[in-house]
């Protein structure tokens, strides 16, 4: 977790540096600070930093992996690294009751804007839960 860390740290430096030269540079040349594009990158550099600052946070409190030491072996990072689906329809769904909301916010129609987001829990959790329930439950599990 060390590399990731220190890439949304230095992402999030950089935006950082940016949104006052940003700010700085529109109002010398428009006239008016572009107060949508400074705070863009102000918030670009709150949510690098909240995603730094999250794996610094859980660096600190695992052994470290092989890709955080100089002296690991490519060996050492073989095997199993976790169960992925090799198919799921459900994020079809979740786009799809997404798109619905986005078009009941569209058009501010709040019954499809609330049938689109229970949609979108009610497909997310099925993809959640797909493999411990049904015909598709593991043995694992």
């Amino acid at each position: 977790m060390k590399s990731e860390w220190r890439i949304f740290g230095g992402v999030a430096l950089f935006l950082a540096l940016c949104a006052p030269v940003y700010g700085w540079w529109t109002n010398h040349s428009l006239g008016h600070v572009d107060w949508v594009g400074t705070t863009a990158l102000i918030m670009s550099t709150l949510l690098c930093a909240m995603c730094g600052g999250y794996f610094w946070f859980v660096s600190r409190r695992i052994d470290l992996r092989p890709e955080d030491r100089d002296d690991a072996e490519i060996a050492e990072g073989a095997g199993e690294i976790g169960f992925f689906s090799p198919g799921s329809y459900w994020p079809f769904g979740i786009a799809a009751f997404a798109t619905t909301a986005g078009v009941g916010m569209v058009f501010w129609m709040v019954w499809l804007i609330a049938l689109g987001m229970l949609g979108v829990i009610f497909a997310a959790c099925a993809m959640l839960f797909e493999y411990y329930t049904g015909t598709r439950r593991t043995a694992e599990h």
